[in-house]
C-alpha cells in the first residue's frame, strides 16, 4: 500500500489540510481550505477564535479525504505547520480557550517590549536571537498574565497552558490518546524548536526555554509551556485520539513532523545548503536564509531562528527577516478600498500600466518589522497627484512587496558579507507574475517559483515523511524540486536604484507615526 502524508497548514487567514504522495506531489482532491475569522477588538490589536480554526481544521480533514477518497489506512503520518508567534491560552482539563488567540500582527504589546528594549535587549538577543518586539509570543503571554483575571492562579494549578498554533491543533489531534509524549496534559502539549525559538522565551543554544526569560516575561512557569521537540520526531509527539476518530476511521495516526510556516517553506524549497535563501509571499513576507550549524548574530536588525531539525539536541539554523504586511495590503485593496473585487484582479490592473506615477505605498499597517522594527510605523500612500488612478495604487501595492523584501536581502547580504545570486519564491502572492518580474528587477537576481506553490504545506509533508521513512534522507527530498518558471533581471541600474531611492524616502516617512498622534492608536 502506498503512503500518504496528510498535512495542516494553519494560516494567518485560514487552514489548510493537504495530502501528498510518496514523489511529493499533491494527490488528486487532496487538498481543503476554509478561513476563518478576523478579530479587530481596537486599533492595532489582532485575535483568532482557537475553537474555530480547530473546527475549520476538522472540517478540513474531512473534507480532504472526501475529497481524494484516500483511506485513513493509507495515512502514515501527519505535519503541521503554523502562523508563528500567535499565541493560545486554554484549560488542559476542558479544552476551552481562556483568551481568544493573540496574533502575531498584534501591538498592544508595545509598552512591553519598549520597556524590554532599554533594559534587555542585548540579554534576549543573545539568547533568542531576536529583539525586543510585539511580534513575538512572550510578550503576548506577558499580557495575558497581567491583563485576564485569575490567569496566573491557574496556571500555577495546570489549569492553564500556553502554546503557539501548532501546539493547540497538536494537543486536540491528540487529545485523549494516552500515547503521547504528555499524557498528563490531556493532549501532546509539544512544539518543535523553530515555533519555539520565534516566542523570545527559548535559548537558541540551549534548545529548551530559558528561566531568566520566563521570569523577566511574566514570571511564566515551565510546565505551563509545551515540550519542545525536533521538527521531525521519529517516535512521533503523540497519535490521534477519539477527537479525530471519526476523521480517521478509528485509526490512530502518529503526528510527526511540525514546524513555523516560514521555517516549513524554506524546507519545502529544499534549502538544506548553507546560502539557500527563500522568500515567501503570503499575508507578510518572510525571508530565510540557511546559515547551517551557524547563529549569526546579524549586525542589520535581522533575526536568527531555528530553520529544522532532526534529532534532539541538534538544529540547523537561519537568518529569517519578516516582513508583515505584504499580501495582506493585497486584501486590504480588496476589502478595504474595494478597488478590486478579487485578489487576482490586482495583476491586470497593475500591469496596465508601465509605472506608478511617482507613487509609493508603504504597507505599515501593523508597524514595520525587519529590517526598521518600529512598532509605531504606520501605512501610507505618497506621490499623489491630480493624474494618480487606482492602476496606479495597484502597482504601488505591489511594488511595495517587492522593495521590502530588497529591503531584508540587502541586510542580509552585509551579514553574509556577500551576494545573493538566487531568490526562491513560494506563497499566494508569488503567483503574480508583475510582482516576481519587478521583484527580480529591483533586486538584480534570479527568481525562481516553484512547479508545486505550497512549499510551506509541502516542507511540513517532508518533515513528517522523514521520521516514517516515507523519504529517507534530504538528499532524496533534494532531488524532487523542480522550477516553473524563471524570472531574470531585465531593468538598468541606474533606474532600478532610482526606484530605490524613492522608497526609502516614503519609509522615512512612515516611521514613528503612532507615537506622533498616540491617542489614534489606543496607546493613551
Amino acid at each position: 500500500m502506498s503512503e500518504k502524508i496528510l498535512v495542516i497548514d494553519q494560516g494567518t487567514t485560514g487552514t489548510r489540510v493537504a495530502i501528498y504522495d510518496e514523489e511529493g506531489k499533491p494527490v488528486q482532491g487532496g487538498w481543503a481550505y476554509r478561513e476563518h475569522s478576523q478579530i479587530f477588538p481596537k486599533p492595532g490589536w489582532v485575535e483568532h477564535n482557537p475553537l474555530e480554526i480547530w473546527e475549520k481544521t476538522l472540517l478540513c480533514m474531512k473534507e480532504v479525504l472526501d475529497r481524494s477518497r484516500i483511506r485513513a489506512e493509507e495515512i502514515a503520518a501527519i505535519g503541521v505547520t503554523n502562523q508563528r508567534e500567535t499565541v493560545v491560552v486554554w484549560d488542559p482539563r476542558t479544552g476551552q480557550p481562556l483568551y481568544n488567540a493573540i496574533v502575531w500582527q498584534d501591538r498592544r504589546t508595545a509598552p512591553i517590549t519598549d520597556e524590554l528594549r532599554r533594559g534587555h535587549f542585548e540579554q534576549i538577543y543573545e539568547k533568542t536571537g531576536l529583539v525586543p518586539d510585539p511580534y513575538f509570543s512572550g510578550s503576548k503571554i506577558r499580557w495575558l498574565l497581567e491583563n485576564i483575571p485569575g490567569l496566573r492562579d491557574k496556571m500555577s494549578k495546570g489549569e492553564a497552558i500556553f502554546g503557539t498554533i501548532d501546539s493547540w491543533i497538536i494537543w486536540n489531534l491528540t487529545r485523549g490518546s494516552p500515547n503521547t509524549l504528555t499524557p498528563d496534559k490531556g493532549g501532546a502539549h509539544v512544539t518543535d524548536y523553530s515555533n519555539a525559538s520565534r516566542t523570545m522565551l527559548f535559548n537558541l543554544r540551549k534548545l529548551d526555554w530559558d528561566p531568566e526569560l520566563l521570569e523577566l516575561l511574566g514570571g511564566i512557569d515551565v510546565e505551563s509551556l509545551p515540550l519542545p521537540r525536533p521538527s521531525s520526531e521519529r517516535d512521533a509527539y503523540g497519535y490521534t485520539g477519539p477527537e479525530v476518530n471519526g476523521v480517521f476511521n478509528g485509526k490512530s495516526v502518529p503526528v510527526t513532523g511540525d514546524a513555523g510556516d516560514q521555517q516549513a517553506a524554506l524546507f519545502g524549497q529544499v534549502g538544506f545548503d548553507e546560502g539557500d535563501v527563500k522568500s515567501t509571499y503570503g499575508t507578510g513576507n518572510f525571508i530565510l536564509l540557511n546559515t547551517g550549524k551557524n547563529i549569526v548574530k546579524s549586525k542589520n536588525n535581522l533575526l536568527s531562528t531555528v530553520f529544522y531539525s532532526l534529532e534532539p539536541g541538534k538544529a540547523t539554523y537561519a537568518l529569517e527577516g519578516s516582513i508583515f504586511i505584504t499580501g495582506a495590503a493585497i486584501q486590504w485593496l480588496r476589502d478595504g478600498l474595494k478597488l478590486i473585487e478579487v485578489s487576482p484582479e490586482i495583476d491586470p490592473l497593475a500591469e496596465s500600466t508601465d509605472d506608478t506615477g511617482g507613487l509609493y505605498f508603504v504597507p505599515a499597517f501593523t508597524g514595520l518589522g525587519a529590517p526598521y522594527w518600529d512598532p509605531y510605523a504606520r501605512g501610507l500612500i505618497i506621490g499623489i497627484t491630480r493624474g494618480t488612478s487606482r492602476k496606479h495604487i495597484a502597482r504601488a501595492v505591489i511594488e511595495s512587496i517587492a522593495y521590502l523584501t530588497r529591503d531584508v536581502i540587502e541586510a542580509m547580504e552585509k551579514d553574509i558579507g556577500g551576494r545573493i545570486r538566487i531568490l526562491k519564491a513560494d506563497g499566494g502572492a508569488a503567483k503574480s507574475n508583475v510582482l516576481l518580474q519587478f521583484q527580480a528587477d529591483i533586486l538584480g537576481v534570479e527568481v525562481q517559483r516553484p512547479l508545486i506553490s505550497e512549499t510551506t504545506s509541502l516542507g511540513a509533508a517532508y518533515l513528517a515523511g522523514l521520521a516514517v521513512g516515507v523519504w529517507e534522507s534530504l538528499d532524496e527530498i533534494r532531488k524532487l524540486w523542480r522550477a516553473e518558471r524563471v524570472f531574470k533581471p531585465q531593468m538598468d541600474a541606474g533606474r532600478r536604484e532610482k526606484l530605490y531611492s524613492g522608497w526609502r524616502a516614503a519609509v522615512k516617512r512612515s516611521l514613528g507615526w503612532a507615537k506622533e498622534v498616540p491617542w489614534a492608536y489606543g496607546y493613551e
